[in-house]
């Protein structure tokens, strides 16, 4: 198997959102996120996967040498190749790679965040920097742009976090901020055992708020020019905000299971998105 085709194989599996905004893109392109995609999903298995925060470390500081190993054109794993021939195409940092693996090892050891401040890090470190990276292979002219990319990031991780709320307290982790959860009146057990209530819908509810702000301010901070090379984050945008609409309707389901959207509508999103941004170049050139 190639290293490009490991890749379409992780990232096709995973079942992931993410997966049918590839489609849209130029083979270049493609294989450069689909590289990168994999490189999260190897990193996040790691600490998803393996039971002994030892081994869990040291695999981890095995990635840091890798992504070293990677820059320097010599990478051993079929993840860390592909990646060699998406650093050849686009100036991605080697910084941000090792920001990815800071960010899930943060996952080990800690299972709690006091504020929204400090889960911030945690989202920057995973998800916003995702979005630089993703930003730097789908082009841009204008660096505002950037902060566009940040803050979709953290839109998606935010998304993420409450859709996994009750996967996440089965295994003892809590993300949503433990003074929030005091002031609407949850206690840690309530989020473990998954115990529904009037305060955790409030509480579950204001967390939907803010990633639909995220989604907002991301969005704003597009600058018009930019918008065509940005298409495939705008049609990641659009199934990941649809997921949250989801979850905001019912918000306290995300204690008993996984909501998600079916494998059509996600395709059916892309489509759509794809052309509705075809036609709004077309209208802003003509204009």
């Amino acid at each position: 198997m190639t290293p490009d085709a490991y890749c379409q194989e992780k990232a096709a599996s995973s079942g992931s959102s993410f997966y049918y905004s590839f489609l849209f893109l130029p083979p270049e392109q493609r294989q450069a996120i689909t590289a990168l995609y994999a490189f999260c999903r190897e990193v996040d298995d790691v600490v998803d996967e393996c039971r002994d925060e030892a081994v869990a470390r040291q695999t981890l500081d095995w990635w840091r040498g890798e992504i070293a190993r990677t820059f320097a054109g010599q990478a051993s794993h079929p993840v860390g190749q592909a990646l060699q021939t998406a650093l050849a195409r686009y100036d991605l940092p080697q910084e941000h790679f090792l920001e990815i693996i800071d960010g899930m090892a943060m996952d080990l050891g800690r299972v709690r965040y006091a504020s929204f401040r400090e889960l911030n890090l945690y989202c920057y470190r995973v998800a916003g920097v995702v979005g630089l990276l993703s930003a730097e292979i789908f082009g841009y002219d204008d660096r505002a742009s950037l902060k566009y990319a940040h803050n979709l990031g953290l839109a998606f991780q935010l998304t993420n976090i409450l859709r996994d709320v009750g996967e996440d307290a089965s295994r003892g982790r809590i993300y949503l901020p433990l003074d929030e959860l005091a002031r609407f009146g949850v206690e840690e057990q309530d989020v473990l055992q998954g115990r529904a209530s009037e305060p955790m819908r409030r509480l579950l509810e204001f967390q939907a708020r803010r990633a639909d702000d995220y989604y907002d301010r991301a969005l704003e901070q597009l600058p018009e020019a930019d918008r065509p090379a940005q298409r495939s984050g705008l049609i990641m945008a659009t199934i990941y905000r649809r997921l949250l609409h989801e979850i905001a309707r019912e918000p306290q389901a995300v204690l008993s299971r996984r909501v998600s959207l079916s494998p059509l509508h996600k395709f059916w999103l892309a489509w759509r998105t794809a052309r509705r941004e075809r036609r709004r170049q077309r209208r802003h050139h003509g204009a």
